[in-house]
């Protein structure tokens, strides 16, 4: 059924229009095809084995003037390497890069550098992560260059708890209501095996809650916690589950209601909301029966630890603190922009670790935490928003 377009449909409104800076304030296209090339697709390649499923017809927008919505379940207690695996498998598949879906993420992922991957200060963003509030999701629905990605469950997707690993949590109204405001559909992807990242970790909502305090969404009770405090690299750490994306069927939520959004009360976005978390659940029921009963694949990892030996060790999470310092050494530090690091010659982990002597601090037991909490933490005023650069 069809609606005149809204207001907000005609014109930018002004308080997203001065928003605008967001689209470009941290984004840098160079920065991840630089660092696609040089890492992630090794550590796809051998560790995550990531999969694409359903992706060969990419969805298309069904309005040319606003972006799609991609909508995953998060994997519960890790570190964002699902999202870091999918998009990076994407960048390399899609012929049309403005397919490519910019994600809003967690703003506790970037209020502090300790949230980044091995301290790489702005990486999220820098990757084209853009703060998940409600201005920049209003913003990002004016935005014409990429699609979007979000995990509408939120926080409280990431820290369910092995216990819940594919039980969807609510899924925040926002995506409901802007997708019916700017008639644009919900496509939902679903990721398997993520939760295996960091298995049998489990979730405390009072630990949660004082986690929250100094800038972490949540503490994984399991049985990495104590590797954590002993090796403070295993904070980012991933074990090699084979990644797995399902796409599913796209969800015009505009044809669930023949209400306008003005008209929709906060229970009836709820109910609207609840629909299609109870859509979503079926398909990733399905999806996780087909592809999430071997999360590892045991023998297709030891034959790609064996095609890749020249790359040894930078494959396995404990060469990746040298791999990312090293990695924004080069790029930040020096400016250099078209560079390839030559991880086969010999001796290349040690010389990353002689460029790097902060590198060190991830291998040292309980102390190694002092100088990555004060560097993680330094210029930031935990639960105060930071300024655009």
């Amino acid at each position: 059924m069809a609606y005149p377009l809204s207001a907000a449909q005609l014109q930018v409104p002004p308080a997203i229009q001065a928003n605008q800076h967001i689209y470009s304030d941290y984004f840098d296209e160079n920065f991840v095809e630089t660092l696609d090339r040089n890492i992630l697709q090794l550590l796809d390649r051998v560790w995550f084995r990531s999969k694409l499923v359903g992706f060969e017809n990419f969805p298309q927008r069904n309005r040319p003037d606003r972006p799609l919505i991609f909508a995953s379940n998060h994997s519960g207690m890790a570190f964002p390497w699902d999202a870091m695996v999918a998009l990076s498998h994407l960048w390399r598949r899609l012929p049309n890069l403005s397919d490519l879906p910019r994600p809003l993420s967690a703003p506790m992922l970037s209020q502090s550098v300790l949230m980044n991957p091995f301290l790489v200060k702005n990486f999220w963003k820098k990757c084209g992560c853009v703060d998940a509030t409600t201005l920049n999701f209003e913003t990002m629905m004016y935005y014409q260059k990429h699609n979007l990605m979000l995990y509408p469950e939120g926080v409280a997707g990431i820290g369910k708890g092995f216990n819940r690993k594919y039980q969807l949590q609510r899924l925040a109204t926002s995506i409901v209501r802007l997708g019916i405001e700017h008639r644009t559909d919900i496509v939902p992807f679903y990721t398997i095996n993520g939760e295996y990242l960091n298995p049998h970790a489990y979730s405390w909502d009072w630990v949660n809650r004082l986690s929250k305090k100094i800038g972490i969404p949540f503490i994984p009770m399991g049985p990495i916690l104590l590797l954590v405090l002993l090796q403070p690299w295993f904070f980012y750490m991933a074990f090699p589950a084979k990644l797995t994306f399902v796409l599913g069927q796209r969800i015009r939520p505009y044809e669930l209601t023949n209400k306008a959004t003005p008209e929709l009360t906060r229970p009836e976005y709820e109910e609207l909301s609840g629909q299609i978390r109870d859509r979503m659940q079926t398909e990733l029921d399905a999806a996780v029966q087909q592809y999430g009963q071997q999360p590892y694949r045991w023998a297709e990892l030891w034959q790609r630890i064996k095609e890749n030996w020249r790359y040894f060790p930078f494959f396995l999470p404990w060469a990746w603190p040298a791999l990312f310092r090293e990695f924004e050494r080069q790029y930040v530090h020096n400016g250099r922009r078209d560079f390839t690091l030559d991880l086969r010659r010999p001796g290349a982990y040690w010389r990353m670790l002689w460029r790097n002597p902060f590198t060190l601090t991830f291998f040292i037991p309980v102390l190694g935490w002092i100088p990555i909490a004060i560097r993680g933490y330094k210029g930031h005023r935990i639960g105060k928003s930071q300024p655009a650069k």
